[in-house]
């Protein structure tokens, strides 16, 4: 090897599961590098059962084939000490622990038995753990470490069918948070991946062609280099199938603070915020749960001092009533059976507050302490009494939640149902790690995480069998984040978080919802932690708005994550990396190519939102698809092939349409007849109809397939991209003709990963009046790497986004059949119409056009900067850098520049930002930005005499009851009764203030004063 080599001389690496698989491929890969390697393996199988040493032994034999020193161990990784003795034993020393053994229990959420729920955490969560106590205090005295966790996308996503297996996996993720923190000061690094590979395990699930290309050779390379000595990174979660390779993190919203200075807002607040909570613009990254805290008593301040300002002022009285909003009807449960853990503080104010509002609580309690010691029905009968002194209905369960079954029984006992569950019950047992004890553990688990799993279980087929059910799953900032003492705590808080993937993707056709909380509030399991002023701020009555909204029949809400504190609430996701390919078509490189591109790897530049694990799988496929391309293209092509294309023009194409062609491109790009300033797309009587500028892309589009018809020959089309598009519109289009358009391939770039077609476009009418000019950016995936040149002095730019808060946005909701409606303008691509088609390039289900989106984007700067007025269209430049799904939501960011509008349009409920480095040049904004700059001339109209009087200048000795402001020819306009006023209104031409019904009387006024 060279140099600067991976190597790990002298050093001892256990991995767990080593007999076959991922573990097998580590422990030869660490054994060729020079590690002392110990395979252990039970011999199971991987349902769990049997026990043989054949598998441990096979791999032992290979590593020593090989030259290399290795052992083997037969343990169960239960018996962590055991197996970290056999290291100690034959080394005396113990560097890195891999833990990767594991085992699958698949079965639908009501379906787990207690069985197959228990050894799943027993393998996956426990084990780790066991085998990790065992080995820290030998790392911490040689002050080094590597351990690596675990986890995989059914935790981190959800999956069908393992919600045992999601809370185990995600409870490694909880857990590794806290030895992250706890292990850095004394060099022990901890990381957590989630790897996508064949095995035993997932050969039934799997599809062939994806089996064959997750070889589980991809994974080793990143874990080496996390391993490896010359690695810093702590914490981490990555994501690595196929040896493409990302990194994780959390995004939270700013949130929104519901609350007073002196206390909560209603539920129904909460709803009225939901868009704010839920809005990831200006996200932000938490790296641990105290941030939090100072985040809220900064808030807290804020809201004081505003509270405590002056309100005496000449303005203020009932004016500052304009523009409040009256709370709508407020959340009522009619006969709903609520199961409440009600442990004193949250679990208590849930209880009172469901009961205040009309629900049949079941009181659950064990009355025990805070440690899960003792037991009694004091604590429960005292929150039933409460709920009945006002008025309301309640009953008390003193059973452990362990006991699911005996806790939903007593709500179908009292009530006949149960529609809500509250999973809140939790008592603490803090130790530094290598100090919790077995106990300190298990009794965590087993309240925690099997306590929730075990009532929930319980209640869901009665959920099923009524169409209906709400889930609250509790877990906390120490598991999101970690925290100092609490790797058990950790573990299960995050445990919950991948249960409740699961079990809300399971439950969405029953309407069975099922949401997770991570509350911060003042509790006796709290008091000793928090500093008195936090610990007073938060109270735990500001939790509970947000849990009764969630709650409620009218909140759709499914498979969210939220933290709440002292009023705040705010909503979190993870953010995924683009990643690095590291491997060859032929196989993977290195665990120092891995080191070469990390850089890359952990790049949030451009970042993604994950939300299924299938969406792994696809983005790799297709990446290796890329790949193969790549390497099987002909590279000798500079002048012989695409670059031959280089000023190839091709045959006119004749385009003839109608108002009807107009009308259905409107509709197709989201015009809609509920908005008044969109007739005039959509009615050809409009007395101002018009084109929509970006319709100039339709006719272009023929001579495109033209052109396509000529490369097609040279190149797979199903490699084709549209990244890029330009259009200039030198005269707005008339309604109805006969066009003709003429195509050039301009150029022919090599962006390495592909070629990139620059066509450009002309069309004219009948008269031979060019009308517009288009250019397509077209990439070839796979077809670069020819040696040609990068850039083209013949491509039109994209601008770069300003970095400063958008000056105008428009959000609009496109509709599950805007593909199907915008295909019907000429673009029949069936990747927009056909799931199976769809499937085959990646995507769930069929994706919009990006020329819809387009179009979308031109719409929305023409309404915000020239008041629909598509005389005032230059030109539009755009990248398509991400998908937009029907039925999504579009946002279109504006920062006005000049004549030019800087724009970017994105997915409102993923993030991703679809229209990229965009602009559309205005021919003038003059007269819109003359709206709201100091006009020119000024004319008084006094109604106050009859029949009134017109007059220059401002109103004399009195305060003008109306103002009307636009420019000078729309007024000539208007009152020559040539413009309409309420639509001048609505496109924002005329803008009035003050008295609007004063402007009714112009009209009579106007016909008077005919000198005007």
């Amino acid at each position: 090897m060279a140099d600067d080599s991976l190597r790990f001389d002298g050093r001892v690496v256990l991995v767990t599961g080593a007999g076959s698989g991922l573990g097998r491929e580590y422990a030869l890969e660490f054994g060729k590098r020079g590690a002392s390697v110990v395979v252990n393996d039970l011999g199971g199988d991987m349902k769990g059962g049997g026990k043989g040493s054949a598998a441990a032994d096979k791999v032992v034999e290979e590593i020593k084939a090989m030259g290399g020193k290795a052992v083997a161990n037969y343990d169960s990784v239960e018996n962590g000490e055991s197996v970290v003795k056999t290291a100690l034993d034959a080394y005396g020393r113990i560097d890195v622990v891999i833990n990767n053994a594991g085992i699958l229990r698949d079965r639908s959420f009501p379906r787990i038995s207690d069985d197959d729920w228990d050894i799943i955490q027993r393998v996956h969560l426990r084990g780790s753990f066991s085998v990790s106590r065992a080995a820290w205090p030998h790392m911490k005295k040689n002050n080094y470490g590597r351990f690596i966790l675990t986890t995989s996308s059914s935790g981190l996503y959800g999956n069908f069918g393992q919600a045992n297996y999601s809370a185990a996996k995600m409870g490694l993720v909880g857990m590794g948070n806290t030895m992250a923190i706890e292990g850095k000061k004394n060099n022990i690094l901890t990381n957590t991946i989630a790897p996508m590979a064949s095995s035993r395990m997932t050969k039934s699930v799997m599809p062939p062609p994806v089996f064959e290309a997750l070889s589980p050779t991809y994974v080793v390379p990143l874990v080496v280099y996390l391993c490896h000595e010359s690695c810093e990174e702590n914490g981490g979660l990555f994501e690595v199938a196929g040896g493409w390779m990302s990194k994780l993190r959390l995004e939270r919203t700013q949130g929104a603070l519901v609350r007073t200075k002196d206390g909560p807002l209603p539920a129904e607040s909460v709803r009225d915020s939901w868009e704010k909570i839920c809005d990831f613009t200006d996200a932000t990254y938490p790296v641990a749960g105290p941030e939090n805290t100072m985040l809220l008593m900064q808030k807290l301040e804020e809201l004081k001092a505003e509270g405590e300002q002056n309100s005496d002022n000449s303005e203020k009285g009932l004016t500052s009533l304009i523009g409040k909003k009256i709370p709508a009807q407020s959340f009522t449960y009619n006969a709903d059976d609520v199961i409440l853990y009600a442990l004193g503080g949250l679990g208590r104010e849930y209880a009172l507050e469901f009961g205040k509002r009309g629900a049949s609580v079941v009181v659950n309690d064990l009355g025990g302490d805070m440690k899960g010691g003792g037991k009694g029905s004091a604590a429960a009968d005292k929150v039933v009494e409460e709920i009945k002194a006002m008025g309301g209905k309640a009953v008390a369960n003193y059973d452990s939640v362990e006991n699911g079954e005996s806790v939903v029984k007593t709500a179908l006992d009292a009530y006949g149902r149960i529609d809500v569950v509250i999973n809140n019950a939790g008592i603490l047992r803090d130790r530094s790690f290598p100090r919790i004890s077995d106990d300190d553990w298990d009794i965590i688990q087993r309240v925690h995480l099997r306590g929730s799993f075990a009532v929930s279980r319980a209640a869901w087929p009665h959920m099923k069998k009524n169409n209906y059910g709400r889930f609250i799953l509790t877990t906390s900032s120490s598991g999101l984040y970690g925290n100092f003492g609490q790797a058990n705590y950790s573990a299960a808080k995050m445990g919950l978080v991948g249960m409740g993937n699961t079990m809300a993707i399971e439950g969405k056709k029953n309407n069975i919802l099922t949401n997770t909380i991570a509350p911060m509030a003042s509790s006796r399991m709290t008091k000793s932690v928090m500093p008195p002023p936090v610990f007073e701020a938060l109270s735990p009555t500001y939790v509970v708005p947000l849990v009764v909204y969630l709650c409620h029949e009218s909140c759709e809400e499914n498979g969210g994550l939220f933290e709440v504190a002292g009023g705040w609430m705010s909503k979190l996701r993870l953010e995924r990396t683009q990643g690095a390919l590291v491997r060859t078509k032929d196989g993977p490189l290195p665990a120092e190519s891995v080191r070469d591109s990390w850089e890359k790897i952990c790049d949030f530049t451009d970042a993604t939102y994950p939300v299924a694990g299938p969406e792994n799988t696809m983005l790799l496929m297709q990446k290796l698809e890329e790949l193969k391309a790549e390497g099987e293209q002909n590279s000798d092509n500079s002048e012989k092939g695409l670059t031959s294309l280089i000023g190839k023009k091709i045959p006119a194409q004749s385009f003839t349409y109608n108002a009807d062609d107009v009308i259905l491109y409107a509709l197709g790009v989201g015009a809609s007849t509920k908005q008044p300033d969109h007739l005039k797309f959509l009615y050809e009587g409009s007395e101002d109809f018009s084109v929509i500028p970006s319709f100039a892309v339709i006719p272009a589009q023929a001579a495109t397939g033209a052109a396509l018809s000529s490369i097609g020959s040279m190149v797979d089309l199903t490699k084709l991209l549209h990244g890029e598009q330009y259009l200039e519109v030198f005269k707005p289009f008339p309604t109805s003709g006969t066009l003709k358009t003429q195509a050039v391939v301009s150029d022919v770039l090599d962006k390495g990963s592909g070629a990139l077609v620059i066509l450009d476009t002309d069309t004219y009418d009948e008269s031979g009046e060019k009308l517009a000019r288009n250019q397509f950016s077209l990439f070839f995936v796979g077809y670069g790497n020819f040696g040609g040149k990068r850039t083209s002095d013949k491509q039109i730019n994209p601008s770069k986004t300003p970095s400063r808060a958008p000056d105008a946005s428009i959000k609009e909701q496109t509709t599950k059949d805007q593909a199907a409606l915008y295909r019907l303008c000429g673009d029949h691509n069936p990747l927009h119409i056909d799931p199976a088609f769809a499937a085959m390039g990646g995507f769930d289900s069929p994706i919009l056009h990006g020329l819809c989106s387009f179009g979308y984007a031109t719409r929305h700067v023409l309404k915000q900067y020239a008041g629909n007025d598509v005389s005032k269209f230059k030109a539009i430049k755009v990248r398509m850098a991400k998908p937009v799904l029907p039925g999504q939501t579009i946002q279109t960011d504006m920062w006005k520049d000049g004549n030019r509008i800087h724009f970017q349009s994105k997915v409102v409920e993923n993030g991703t930002v679809a229209l990229s480095g965009s602009f559309i040049d205005l021919a003038d904004t003059s007269s819109s930005a003359s709206v709201s700059s100091q006009p020119k001339l000024f004319l008084s109209l006094d109604l106050q005499s009859s029949p009134g009087k017109v007059y220059k200048g401002a109103p004399k000795n009195v305060k003008p009851g109306c103002t009307l402001t636009l420019a000078d020819e729309d007024m000539v306009t208007l009152v020559k009764g040539k413009l309409n006023a309420q639509k001048a209104f609505f496109s924002g031409q005329l803008k009035v203030t003050g008295n609007v019904m004063l402007s009714q009387k112009l009209e009579m006024l106007f016909k008077q004063q005919a000198k005007l």
